[in-house]
């Protein structure tokens, strides 16, 4: 079979204006999205963004951890923000519901993320098709991004975070890890192999950072920051 036949076969159910035209209007529903998301998320005020798995179960401790600190995040006037589903988001959720604090759900379908959980505002609920712009959304409003322990979701946003934040795309805002046994693993690989072994970091990286296992300390860590730093959103 010969290379342009192959091609003929891909496209034998569409040609390629069909495709072109299909493109023209995702993109009118992909700016549809930003602009709900930013329409909403603009009158929400200081958040932070909450990131997890979803398979976390509330028996889990790190369920608890995931409510305790969002709790004392809402205490020092931050509303909660995470994708919506369940785990460690509806925790995060869960913490600033029982305060009475703004809670915040990004929702999107996936597999482990079929419905928002019940602790979301109604009012701060947006549903996403897709998954980039609910990137953009988790990102842009959120003055300090904590990590429980999650999966291949919750890695793509850790590093796409520290990316932006090492190469100046956001504002510098705190970023935490809860979890020492989880993390500390992937933190020392970093440290001896992306860092000392084939230098693909530089040594201030380490700094963008910090990592607890103390609720009081995550939120001490980004009441800290923002002593002597303003609130406003990243981009």
């Amino acid at each position: 079979m010969t290379d342009k036949y192959r091609k003929k076969k891909i496209y034998k159910a569409k040609d390629w204006t069909e495709f072109s035209a299909e493109s023209s209007w995702r993109m009118f529903k992909i700016m549809a999205e930003f602009v709900e998301g930013f329409e909403k998320m603009d009158k929400i005020g200081p958040c932070v963004s909450i990131y997890g798995s979803a398979r976390t179960q509330p028996d889990n401790p790190y369920y608890q951890l995931t409510t305790e600190v969002a709790s004392k995040l809402v205490q020092e006037g931050f509303g909660i923000i995470t994708g919506g589903g369940p785990g460690i988001m509806e925790a995060g959720n869960k913490g600033a519901h029982q305060m009475s604090g703004k809670s915040v759900g990004l929702n999107i379908e996936l597999p482990f993320e079929k419905y928002a959980n019940p602790y979301v505002d109604q009012d701060k609920l947006i549903n996403f098709n897709y998954f980039f712009v609910r990137k953009v959304m988790l990102v842009k409003y959120a003055q300090a991004f904590i990590f429980m322990p999650g999966g291949f979701g919750t890695l793509d946003e850790l590093f796409e975070s520290l990316t932006l934040i090492q190469t100046h795309k956001i504002e510098r805002v705190p970023v935490v890890f809860i979890g020492r046994k989880y993390w500390e693993g992937l933190l020392n690989w970093i440290r001896e192999v992306v860092l000392d072994m084939e230098g693909n970091i530089s040594k201030e990286d380490l700094d963008l950072f910090f990592i607890t296992d103390e609720p009081e300390e995550a939120v001490a860590h980004i009441t800290n920051f923002y002593a002597t730093q303003h609130l406003r959103p990243n981009f």
